[in-house]
């Protein structure tokens, strides 16, 4: 499952992923104030909203940093 959601995560642009983030860390949020006052049954789903949060951060990171050396590539080209 999760290299399904990979792959379907890196299908998306980068406002798209931020998107995405948000809301992940806004569901992430919300597990975690019903797990504070014991409404939330599935304990696990905290562990996966982090998981998902820290996966689609990854992402954004690969291209940022992959845009980088694109530009440093351009850079020493054009040198």
């Amino acid at each position: 499952m999760p290299a399904a959601e990979t792959q379907n995560l890196r299908g998306r642009n980068d406002t798209e992923l931020r998107a995405d983030l948000e809301a992940a860390h806004e569901s992430l949020f919300n597990l975690r104030f019903q797990a504070a006052t014991r409404q939330l049954a599935d304990n696990s789903q905290v562990h996966k909203a982090r998981r998902r949060v820290a996966r689609i951060k990854t992402l954004l990171k690969e291209r940022q940093i992959l845009a980088e050396a694109d530009a440093t590539a351009a850079e020493r080209g054009n040198a």
